[in-house]
């Protein structure tokens, strides 16, 4: 079976890794992104601007990928954004935007590639969620309920895709050296540290190792789990 993956933020971070990882292991990619360009080319992956909260452009992506017979059997919802504020100061918008983007959103393009998924009997879905989903995090209300939440939508789907071989789970990395991580001040940076048992942030292509592990054949038993990166910070 042709193994067509699309990965939603794929351009930077985690999600380039994601992208990377899974066109080495012989996928091909769609890597969408919002604002930040892809820096590289690769021919195994095609880079498309989408707006992934807008569902005309998501239905319009998919149907282009149809005709041209590269209808994904593989998604990664990795696009996230944040917009951290102490909760009572924390704009309307600000929440929105971040609940739209990182839990909203995933009907948009998860709907129907998992109806796809199991008319073909096959599919492997991956969302991204947090650390902080569990853990909660002060200044991150948006966030940890946006995240809490793509947790709970994870569980949800894996029971109605069993038995049509399409599973469906979560990875949630901890603190990963990320730009958005790196640009913490140094000091904060320092003290999160000391709070990590192994003693450093992840890499991110330890959290790619995790997808490619579940959307791999030996992976067809894991369903509705969460694999948490984190280094020991926390245990759910």
């Amino acid at each position: 079976m042709k193994r067509v993956a699309l990965v939603t933020g794929g351009t930077k971070g985690i999600g380039a890794a994601i992208v990377n990882s899974l066109s080495n292991s012989g996928c091909f990619v769609i890597a969408t992104y919002n604002t930040t360009e892809p820096s590289c080319e690769n021919e195994n992956v095609m880079f498309t601007k989408l707006d992934i909260t807008c569902i005309e452009s998501c239905q319009k992506l998919l149907a282009e990928l149809d005709e041209h017979n590269m209808y994904p059997n593989i998604l990664i919802n990795n696009a996230g954004i944040a917009k951290d504020a102490m909760f009572h100061k924390m704009t309307s918008d600000a929440w929105r935007n971040v609940i739209n983007v990182n839990l909203l959103s995933l009907f948009n393009l998860t709907q129907p590639i998992f109806m796809r998924m199991k008319e073909g009997g096959f599919g492997r879905i991956v969302n991204i969620s947090s650390i902080n989903a569990n853990k909660g995090q002060i200044g991150q209300v948006n966030y940890c309920a946006a995240k809490a939440g793509v947790q709970g939508f994870t569980k949800a789907l894996a029971l109605e895709g069993a038995r049509h071989g399409v599973t469906v789970n979560t990875i949630s990395p901890g603190y990963t050296e990320t730009s958005m991580v790196n640009a913490m001040k140094p000091e904060i940076l320092n003290k999160i540290k000391l709070t990590i048992p192994t003693g450093r942030l992840a890499h991110v292509d330890e959290v790619a190792a995790a997808v490619s592990y579940l959307i791999s054949d030996l992976a067809a038993y894991t369903t509705a789990a969460n694999i948490e990166v984190n280094g020991g910070m926390y245990s759910s």
